[in-house]
């Protein structure tokens, strides 16, 4: 088992699995499937020792946090929700730019005192007095509103499990408020609800995540470090921008402080001949071109890159350290 391949789970259908094609394409990493589009067991072309498993959301949170699969693209949601020890099982490695969606606690529009859990609190005790009974709370998220009640001090309530739209329940009279997810909060407003000014409880997107407690032996951890390489390589290259000029070598220390200024890196300057590289955070670029050519540079372009390669990987690094490499 230590010796086997590495374990990739990916959503299975719809919008999910592909802007995880997408974004493993963008890395070159492009899958491939032997019997077609319904087979649920895949690969990267040209990459050896990566098995891919096309599952749910849901099903890969549970392959990750048992330690069946290796790594996995999944809602942080979802992780928070199904996975008791998060934490400790699972480690995020990156933030996909996709899948976006808050876990919110909602009320009724016509609770117009109500802004805050704690004037929930109020509106618990009042129930309980008034009426004898507790505030009810429809979700499909059962853990993390439990967990999120508990911090705020919120005791005195029952959760009622949502099977379908969970945003109908107070209109329908299943339950007082909600906690459900929302991208825009559209459907909230359509159904006479809000969310609550500290009521958010998590802000999720997908991730690549790692388990913490699958079997890395020599074959996938090497697998691994192919994926997190070129995943970080494209990230590194999508984020910053190649500065090329020509620059007096006399202006080496003025080069130094412009490029520590603006968060950059000199690759290659007067130091070393009169062609100056630099490679710095994309949102810089202008602020630093501006002063290169005040400090007398000339033919300065700016590219965008593919692929940036770093002996250091943030990426790979997050994971050894977590699952305790001695060389990390």
């Amino acid at each position: 088992m230590t010796e086997g391949p590495l374990l990739l789970a990916v959503p299975s259908k719809g919008r999910l699995q592909e802007n995880a094609a997408a974004f493993f394409a963008r890395a070159g990493l492009a899958f491939t499937q032997a019997r077609g589009a319904r087979d649920y067991r895949g690969a990267f072309a040209g990459v050896p020792d990566v098995e891919i498993l096309f599952l749910s959301a849901g099903e890969t949170v549970a392959q990750l946090g048992g330690g069946v699969a290796h790594l996995g693209i999944s809602g942080e949601d979802l992780l928070r929700e199904k996975v008791v020890d998060a934490e400790g099982s699972v480690e995020l490695i990156t933030g996909l730019g996709f899948g976006q969606a808050d876990v919110v606690v909602a009320v009724p529009q016509a609770w117009i005192d109500v802004r805050t859990m704690a004037d929930l609190d109020e509106v618990a005790d009042d129930l309980r007095a008034r009426h004898g009974r507790r505030l009810l709370v429809a979700t499909k998220y059962m853990n993390l509103t439990r967990r999120f009640f508990a911090e705020k001090g919120l005791s005195d309530y029952r959760i009622v499990e949502s099977l379908g739209a969970t945003e109908g329940a107070p209109a329908s009279g299943a339950a007082d408020l909600i906690v459900d997810i929302t991208t825009t909060g559209a459907t909230l407003v359509a159904n006479g609800l809000r969310v609550l000014d500290d009521g958010t409880i998590l802000r999720s997107e997908a991730n690549l995540m790692a388990s913490l407690k699958a079997p890395w032996g020599a074959r996938a951890r090497a697998a691994a470090r192919t994926l997190l390489s070129r995943i970080a390589a494209e990230e590194t290259a999508r984020t910053t921008r190649e500065v090329r000029g020509w620059l007096d070598p006399s202006s080496s220390r003025a080069v130094a402080a412009l490029a520590a200024r603006a968060g950059a890196r000199v690759s290659n300057g007067p130091a070393n001949g009169s062609e100056l590289v630099i490679r710095c955070p994309r949102g810089t670029v202008f602020g630093l071109v501006d002063a290169l050519v005040g400090a007398g540079a000339r033919d300065v372009t700016v590219r965008a890159l593919d692929y940036a390669f770093d002996t250091a990987n943030p990426l790979l690094d997050r994971l050894l350290r977590r699952l305790g490499d001695p060389g990390s």
